[in-house]
């Protein structure tokens, strides 16, 4: 992946600097709509395979579908950062606010097209710990997205998980960049479907629901960001080819390796659909695949899909 010449995001905040977060623990998720036991016990398993705090996966997750966010956000007042904001000047930092920056440009043009305007994510870069409005935020939960303060938070120790402990890309090789740099532009996926009000419908419709239409519901969102990630990419290709050979398989094998069936196999041998939040190895594949042979949004729409 050459990605030297892509303009890098000042919507950055590093905060690797800051130190581990002090203060209490995550408090497990609470509230209407909890999840059902067997649903905990099964993510318990699978966080506990690749070594993370099974307390951290499911506050995660609840803070995607909608969950107790709210209550996050009284529990935690915000406090300023001591973060360095705008271009990190090391070569990792160089690469996420490339990659950003690039997200920034192809979502500009594509909202353009409609007659829109594209509001960029603050991305945070953090260590260890750090808040958000979401709740704290761990290394071990992985990326995610915050929808109350429209940022993205990374630890970029999650680029060395993907190659050590879920074996998603070749280990250090150079194609593995560009599975780092699908990672962020699916998060960034979540931004588009906040911002165009798909998020809060979802959340909205999720409220209430039992847990199966909950999984169900937030499967096809995440789906939906594999398809965004796909499109981001075919845009920036067609504006200069920056992908190497190999490049593309290497974001292929981690889909594939994060998909909820090769996890749920890896530790018990047995898969159970109803329990997928981010959708099996296959539909990561085939979603993603869509975007980037389509270059168009319009065919992300895996809400009207009978079939996903």
């Amino acid at each position: 992946m050459r990605w030297d010449d892509f303009r890098q995001s000042e919507n950055i905040e590093d905060r690797r600097g800051d130190g581990p977060l002090a203060g209490p623990g995550f408090p497990l998720p609470t509230g209407g709509g909890g999840m059902g036991i067997g649903t905990i016990i099964i993510l318990g398993l699978l966080a506990w395979a690749v070594g993370i705090d099974p307390r951290v996966i499911l506050s995660g997750i609840e803070m995607t579908q909608g969950g107790p966010t709210s209550g996050y956000e009284r529990q935690i007042p915000q406090q300023p950062s001591t973060g360095q904001k705008g271009r990190p000047d090391d070569n990792l930092g160089k690469f996420v606010a490339g990659v950003l920056g690039s997200t920034e440009d192809r979502w500009t043009e594509i909202f353009r097209e409609s007659g829109q305007r594209y509001r960029a994510p603050r991305l945070v870069i953090f260590s260890r710990s750090t808040r958000s409005a979401c709740g704290y935020a761990q290394s071990a939960m992985g990326p995610f997205y915050c929808p109350p303060e429209q940022a993205v938070y990374l630890d970029t120790s999650f680029f060395q998980d993907l190659q050590r402990k879920l074996n998603a890309c070749p280990a250090g090789s150079k194609t593995c960049e560009f599975s780092q740099a699908y990672v962020i532009a699916h998060e960034v996926g979540h931004h588009v479907q906040n911002i165009t009000g798909i998020l809060p419908k979802v959340q909205q419709a999720q409220r209430g629901a039992s847990q199966r239409d909950r999984n169900a519901l937030q499967v096809r969102v995440e789906l939906q960001a594999d398809c965004f990630a796909g499109v981001w990419a075919n845009r920036q290709q067609k504006v200069r080819a920056f992908l190497d050979p190999g490049d593309v398989d290497a974001a292929l094998q981690t889909a594939t390796a994060i998909g909820d069936d090769t996890l749920q196999r890896r530790q018990q041998g047995v898969v159970v659909p109803d329990s997928f939040t981010h959708g099996s190895a296959a539909q990561r594949k085939q979603w993603f695949q869509t975007g980037f042979q389509s270059g168009d949004i319009n065919r992300c729409n895996t809400f009207a899909a009978g079939s996903i």
